[in-house]
């Protein structure tokens, strides 16, 4: 089936805005209330607590919510996830995702 390039082209900007416009919605505020469930293993930081868990702090808020989503889906499994992230809603995973993203992790290289 051959589709128009242009329809398609269009379907995905459309696409695009929901999810900036979604991600603009979100309250890193509220988010910070929030992710409460998420500071045992993530830390309210975003720094990770325990080894098996990544540090989140300053990642993209759209990778942040997709990963959400795909652990509340069945999409992505680990244990802890699936279940912290199958009781979250769309706002919450927003504002938990603004949230942690908001948060600016800085590098120092070594000395050489």
């Amino acid at each position: 089936m051959n589709q128009n390039p242009l329809l398609t082209a269009l379907a995905a900007l459309a696409a695009i805005a929901v999810t900036v416009s979604v991600a603009l919605a979100a309250d890193p505020k509220a988010g910070r209330e929030k992710a409460a469930a998420c500071q045992t293993c993530h830390g309210i930081d975003g720094i990770a607590k325990i080894p098996i868990a990544p540090n989140i702090a300053g990642e993209s808020q759209i990778y942040l919510e997709t990963q959400l989503k795909a652990f509340r889906s069945g999409k992505r499994q680990q244990e802890m996830m699936s279940v912290v992230a199958g009781q979250l809603s769309d706002e919450d995973i927003a504002d938990i995702s603004a949230w942690y993203s908001s948060i600016t992790i800085t590098a120092t290289l070594p000395a050489e």
